[in-house]
């Protein structure tokens, strides 16, 4: 592929995630001129309702989707190059179900124990009990990882602890109120309108770093690309690496989970399409690509999503699975 080509594609890309950021300032219940989107962030004349709503409600939304999307992208790209799995996705470490636990402990746990009006439960919220769910996770994978060298062994303890933890939060399913079922059940769905102005500085710094790890770990993801036994004869740290991208990971794919539920496909999809879209494997290229493709599908589910009042998963998945499927059928020697 010529540089130019590569120039070409990110350039344009970049301005497709620029024009769907901007559409997604304009497109909603209310639909709002791209002149009145321009004052309202430059500070210019427009009406006070107007940038109330691009300000305090779209604004908050269009970020989290263009940080959201390239964290899922990024998290899955690094799980399927480490596990040399076409499948693997940002969740497949059970993040996904840790968070579920920490969330079903909250809404569904804390009323059966008792413990609902308790000042720490009341404190921690939906977030932080995400939050710590997948903390929880990400410590058993690393000392789990650090005992055992067969990524594959890790591949498969990491789905059947995500099995276990969801047979836990199903009970609690089971046997949890009407009302807090319903909670639990809608946090499922997913949401990118839920995060405040308070949480978005948290979750910007926090998927930032996990984003700079993963464009710090490009170089040994391409030596994996052969192996681990490869990568350990040219002299790489594969237990030091693979710490690294848990840790990448986690912070990515915990920190979107526990502020916008489980947002599921785009980590799996968006990798392949920057594979097909760059026709390369080099991850100096599929790494931003896969950021930049990322925050723009999730930002066109958004547009779609709010266009036919839908939760955002329904849309990310019936954008997913179809591109999963055509990669998987077209191309099974991917790695």
């Amino acid at each position: 592929m010529t540089a130019r080509r590569t120039t070409f594609l990110f350039t344009a890309l970049g301005l497709l995630t620029a024009a769907l950021f901007i559409a997604d300032l304009a497109v909603g219940s209310v639909a709002v001129p791209l002149g009145d989107v321009w004052a309202a962030l430059t500070g210019g004349s427009c009406d006070p309702a107007i940038s109330d709503i691009i300000l305090k409600i779209r604004l908050l939304k269009a970020v989290t989707a263009l940080f959201a999307g390239a964290a899922l992208a990024a998290g899955g790209l690094e799980m399927q190059t480490l596990f040399r799995n076409p499948l693997a996705g940002p969740y497949v470490l059970g993040v996904s179900s840790g968070a579920g636990l920490g969330v079903a402990l909250f809404l569904l746990g804390a009323p059966l124990l008792g413990v609902a009006g308790h000042s720490f439960v009341r404190s921690l919220g939906v977030a932080g009990a995400a939050w710590l769910g997948s903390a929880l996770v990400l410590a058993i994978v690393m000392a789990v990882s650090r005992r055992i060298k067969d990524i594959m062994v890790i591949l498969i303890l990491g789905m059947m602890l995500g099995s276990g933890i969801s047979s836990v939060v199903e009970i609690l399913q089971y046997l949890s109120s009407e009302a807090a079922l319903k909670s639990f059940v809608i946090w499922t769905m997913g949401s990118l309108g839920d995060v405040t102005g308070s949480q978005l500085a948290l979750l910007l710094p926090v998927v930032t770093a996990g984003l700079a790890l993963a464009v710090a770990v490009i170089k040994p993801l391409n030596l994996l690309l052969l192996g681990e036994n490869y990568a350990r004869t040219m002299g790489l740290n594969v237990q030091r690496t693979r710490t690294l991208i848990f840790l990448s990971t986690v912070l990515l794919a915990g920190t979107v989970t526990a502020f916008c539920g489980p947002v599921g496909f785009i980590g799996l999809a968006v990798p392949h399409l920057a594979r097909m879209l760059f026709a390369s494997a080099d991850h100096r290229i599929l790494m931003p690509g896969s950021m930049l493709a990322g925050a723009a599908l999730l930002l066109v589910c958004d547009l779609v999503a709010k266009s036919l009042a839908l939760p955002i998963n329904t849309i990310t998945a019936l954008m997913g699975i179809p591109v999963v499927i055509f990669v998987v059928v077209r191309n099974r020697n991917i790695f």
